[in-house]
């Protein structure tokens, strides 16, 4: 990707995510990136494309991130591996807060309705989220660290609750960090096989 697109989609991520995307004018976008509007609009076509745009650059940078995070972490169980997604998923939403706010506005849900290439890029950014986590499940369940339950479905609510408190954070309603030792804690009650294996 060029330094100038690059640009502009940086602008149009803190201009979505902090004003909205029908309050934002395509002229913000090319005063705050430096860009001129017809070039926005030559790499882009429309508002709503550079909205689709954002939300493709955030699924890559997601499935880059954990790629490479699971390529330097090792866990000694499948339970540790939740936890190490747990974490690193609050991480990664912080350092693309604006990214995670576009794509938890109602707007891009709206736009996922109407643009089928615009549900597509949703459900990949979705399912590499719940992917990881059923992988961790799946790892945990044969190293016997986690109970035998639908990985798929444990995974999904796993995600919800993560993201949840993703979304409190992000909307500034609830500092979630705080309820980061609480929020593992239920992940390892939940998930957690008790049960000898001698």
């Amino acid at each position: 990707m060029t330094r100038r697109k690059e640009s502009i989609l940086e602008a149009a991520a803190i201009l979505f995510a902090r004003k909205g995307f029908n309050e934002t004018s395509m002229s913000e976008v090319s005063k705050i990136s430096g860009v001129a509007q017809g070039t926005i609009f030559y790499h882009f076509k429309s508002k709503e494309g550079l909205l689709l745009a954002i939300l493709e650059d955030l699924k890559t940078r997601v499935l880059e991130a954990f790629e490479e995070f699971y390529r330097n972490e090792n866990f000694s169980c499948g339970l540790e591996m939740v936890e190490g997604a747990i974490a690193f998923y609050l991480d990664l939403a912080s350092r693309l807060e604006d990214r995670f706010m576009v794509l938890h506005r109602h707007i891009s849900y709206e736009l996922a309705l109407q643009n089928p290439g615009c549900r597509r890029c949703m459900e990949a950014i979705f399912d590499c989220f719940v992917d990881i986590f059923e992988q961790a499940i799946g790892q945990g369940q044969t190293d016997g660290s986690i109970v035998a339950l639908p990985p798929k479905k444990a995974a999904l609510i796993l995600h919800t609750m993560v993201d949840g408190l993703v979304r409190l954070e992000t909307y500034q309603l609830y500092e979630a960090s705080s309820l980061y030792e609480e929020l593992l804690e239920l992940c390892r009650r939940m998930l957690a096989n008790t049960v000898s294996t001698e």
